[in-house]
Order: C-alpha cells, then structure tokens, then sequence
C-alpha cells in the first residue's frame, strides 16, 4: 500500500478536525490555530481529498476572519484558492458563494480623515497606524482576489476572470484604499459587466477629487471599454454619468475631454479612421493629459480600423500591466 493510500485511509472525518480547531481560534490561539489548519488541510490534499481539505480551509479562513484576525483569514482564503487549482475544480455557484462568504468577512474600516493636528504626536501616531491597517487589509483582501479571478479564468469563466470577482476588488478597492488608484480599480470594473454601478462608484469619486481628476477618470473609463470593444457599455455608462451628474456637477459637459470622448463614441459608430484622427489632433492638449488615454486610443485604432501601433511591444506591456493590477 502506498503512502499516500494509507494516508487516505487514516486520515478523520473532516468535521472532528474542523470543531476542534474552532475551538483553538475561540481560545484565543489564532496563530497557532493558523498553522493547524495548513497542515491538517495539506494531508489531505497529499491524500487528494480535496473537498474536505477545501471544507477546513473555508471553516478556518472565515472564522479567523470573524475574530478580527485578517493577516490569518487571508492566509487561508489564499490557501483555499490554490487548493481549488490543485483540485481542478471548476468555477461553479457553490464555489463561488463561498469566495463571497470570505469576502464579505473582510471587513470595512472608515479611514480616519488625513486632516490631523500634526503637533499631537497621538493624533499622528495614530492616523498611521489607521492607515498602515488599511493598506494591509487592502493588500490582503487583493492577494485572496486576485488568486480567485485567476483561478476562475483557468477553471470555467471568461478569459479575463469572473466578472463579480473583478467587482468586488473594485469596489474594495474603492472604499478602502487609503490612496485611491482610481486607473486599477478601473481595470477591475470595465470586466466586471456592471456598467450602472461604475457609472455611480465615478460621480461618487467626482464628489471627493480634486479638481481635473473627475474628467480624466470618466475618459479613462470609456476609452478602457472601448480598448476591449465593449461600445455597449462604454455608451451605457456615458449615458448614466451624464445623467446622475447633471444637478451635482453641471460643468462636466463643458470639460473639453469630455466633448472628445462624446464626439470618439459617435464616431466609432461609423467607419470614420479620418474623423477619428482629426479628433486625436483637434484634442491633442486634453489627450496628453494623461499617457494612458493615448494608448488606449492606439488600441481603439487597431481594434475599430485596424490600424497597427507603432510600437508592437506597447500592447503587450500594456497587457502584463493588465495582469498586474
């Protein structure tokens, strides 16, 4: 008998390990708790009985997470997703409910707001702890998402990665992130099929930016859509931003980068390469305020009219990036 057979066949229904484990975490031994579930889980991945390794990796993520331990819960939850990829096992609901049940522990802290009395050595002292918590919790909730969205690409969603989770990590994102990225958590949106709810995360960002970041975040947006040929919800979501930010911002219609990106998604409807060029040129000074908005549009040339960047190496580092974020 080999070993890995003798140890399929003495290893404990799963269940014994599991309340007994909860009960090391309710005693307070988090970090001992910790390495208990890796290496109780990883006998029985050695035995390839993944589902109950799966069973204690989910029961320990998520009760780590419920006592406040997020360095721990995220530990395991990225533990759970590498042991869906050794297992093979597919993106279906029932794995995808307990990827949100993870999720959904994390929890949501109010950053304190940057606004200090920096002669309070506590006040400070305090606000970059608050802030260092952030980040770590932000960082580790990315880690356990992003190994999901991966896994779900290899295992049965679209090649980009299941929309919801891209959702969740942008609205994570979002929400808690001390210092908003708002060209990563837009990554995560432009896949996430929710055209309404980035509609209303952008005239949210537009009422606590500085002034020219709401334009640039709005172009952004659309010409990421339309990078990956999504018109639908590039013209769903321009619509919808208009419309909300009618009564709070009137002056966005007047921003001349928005003019271009009105008059980009009319054009696009059409074959129209000369109008499209003569577009870049009338508005080459709001372009270039951002690089990032002249290699989409490069991408939008090559995807809409064929024609080929200059720089061949532009899209595929543009693509790791992709992968990066």
């Amino acid at each position: 008998m080999s070993t890995r057979e003798r140890t399929k066949r003495e290893l404990p229904p799963v269940q014994e390990h599991i309340d007994k484990l909860r009960k090391v975490v309710e005693e307070g031994n988090y970090y001992g708790a910790l390495q208990m579930y890796k290496s109780i889980s990883a006998r029985y991945v050695t035995a390839q009985r993944f589902s109950e390794a799966l069973d204690i990796l989910y029961s320990g993520a998520c009760i780590e997470l419920e006592h406040g331990l997020v360095n721990c819960g995220a530990d395991l939850a990225i533990l759970f997703v590498d042991t869906l990829v050794k297992a093979k096992s597919p993106c279906n609901d029932e794995t995808l409910d307990r990827i949100r049940g993870m999720y959904k522990l994390f929890p949501r802290v109010p950053v304190p707001p940057h606004l200090v009395d920096v002669s309070d050595d506590e006040d400070v002292q305090n606000l970059q702890e608050s802030l260092g918590e952030a980040r770590s919790r932000v960082d580790n909730l990315t880690s356990f998402l992003r190994a999901a969205i991966k896994w779900s690409a290899e295992f049965g969603a679209p090649s980009t990665g299941y929309p919801e989770l891209h959702a969740m990590l942008g609205d994570y994102l979002y929400t808690e992130c001390p210092e908003l990225d708002m060209v990563r958590i837009s990554r995560h949106f432009v896949r996430a099929e929710d055209p309404e709810k980035f509609a209303s995360m952008l005239v949210n960002f537009m009422g606590r930016c500085y002034p020219g970041e709401d334009d640039l975040a709005i172009a952004r947006a659309v010409l990421m859509y339309l990078s990956m040929g999504n018109m639908k919800d590039a013209n769903f979501m321009m619509d919808e931003i208009k419309r909300q930010a009618e009564t709070k911002n009137p002056e966005l219609s007047e921003s001349k980068l928005i003019q271009f990106i009105s008059y980009l998604l009319e054009t696009l409807q059409r074959d129209a390469l000369p109008l499209f060029n003569m577009l870049r040129v009338k508005y080459k000074s709001s372009i270039d305020r951002d690089q990032l908005l002249n290699e989409l549009l490069d991408e939008i040339a090559e995807r809409f009219y064929g024609v080929q960047r200059k720089n061949p190496l532009q899209g595929m580092f543009g693509d790791i990036f992709k992968m990066m974020g």
